[in-house]
């Protein structure tokens, strides 16, 4: 087991660092000069000649680059301004080392996803388990039908309609907000709870379709026959044997979701104006900040490698041959 987390450990880094570089290069060697990005409209030759300075754009290709790498691990001087490790670069339009900014973002990305996922498991995989348990009756036929029409269904439209009818007109839910949970629990359940509803019914579509069919290819495995045939009852095989079987391929995809989310739900932030990591994604892109676009590309592959790693590790442990392999 040690060996098996050692390699993917040693794989997890080498794609980081690949994904580093390429996301470096594509970000600061663009045709488009970083620096009259980050000098802005009144812009003098003299601050335009400090600004590159500053950025370090004014050296070799990889010396910036190890600049940036080394600066993840142990820091470094940005002209003037100390930024302590992981330095993730200085942002000139907030004035501030990008790390910092994304600090204060997190917990409202934390958040959202937290609620999304602890919604979109509880009803997507039970709506899909009960669609399996009654496969072919009205249940089944209405789970698939909803599935269709959740996946048909954008963040941004359901938001804008959610919004105007159970908050607007009728007053059922709050308004959309973000308050930090150490300030007002209630009110930051109360905030989050229609973003959580609108962004978690596009994943139970999707996640109560994956866990039916899975759960119907496990009930024909033979394994499953062979426990039926032995005298156990349908429900111990269904709950017991057959769900654990089903959970391979939904714990990849809530894996590769997870990585999504954390890296930001970019959608569900800009419409609901939840200060958080997706919405840095936007404004950074909208204002050309560069570092910050480059800060939160490496936060959201960062988030999708470390998921990946987790995945194959409960891979390991839901699966004794994966360890083998």
């Amino acid at each position: 087991m040690a060996l098996f987390l050692l390699r993917r450990l040693f794989s997890a880094a080498a794609i980081l660092l690949l994904i580093t570089g390429v996301t470096f290069f594509l970000f600061f060697q663009i045709p488009r000069d970083p620096a009259r990005l980050a000098c802005g409209q009144l812009c003098t030759p003299e601050s335009l000649a400090t600004i590159r300075h500053t950025m370090g754009i004014d050296q070799p290709v990889l010396v910036q680059f190890w600049d940036y790498v080394s600066g993840i691990f142990v820091g470094r001087t940005i002209g003037d301004i100390p930024c302590p490790a992981p330095c993730l670069g200085y942002s000139y339009v907030d004035q501030r080392p990008v790390l910092d900014i994304l600090a204060a973002r997190f917990p409202a990305t934390l958040s959202v996803v937290v609620g999304v996922v602890a919604t979109f498991l509880v009803f997507g995989i039970g709506a899909g388990m009960l669609a399996a348990w009654r496969r072919g009756t009205w249940l089944d036929k209405t789970v698939s039908g909803f599935a269709l029409v959740g996946a048909a269904v954008q963040i941004y439209w359901l938001g804008i309609v959610a919004t105007y009818v159970l908050v607007d007109q009728s007053a059922l839910l709050p308004r959309p907000r973000y308050v930090p949970l150490g300030q007002d629990p209630g009110a930051w359940f109360g905030g989050l709870l229609l973003p959580w509803a609108v962004c978690a019914i596009i994943y139970i579509a999707g996640y109560s379709r994956y866990t039916r069919s899975s759960m119907i290819d496990t009930l024909g495995e033979e394994y499953v026959r062979t426990a039926l045939a032995k005298g156990l009852s349908q429900r111990t095989v269904f709950f017991k044997y057959a769900f654990r079987g089903a959970l391979t391929p939904i714990v990849t995809l809530l894996g590769l979701d997870l990585g999504v989310l954390f890296g930001g739900a970019l959608i569900t932030e800009t419409t609901f104006n939840i200060p958080g990591i997706g919405q840095l994604a936007v404004r950074s892109v909208t204002n050309q900040d560069l570092p910050s676009m480059m800060a939160v590309t490496l936060v959201a592959a960062a988030a999708l490698v470390f998921f990946t790693v987790v995945v194959d590790i409960a891979y390991a442990v839901l699966d004794p041959r994966v360890r083998a392999s």
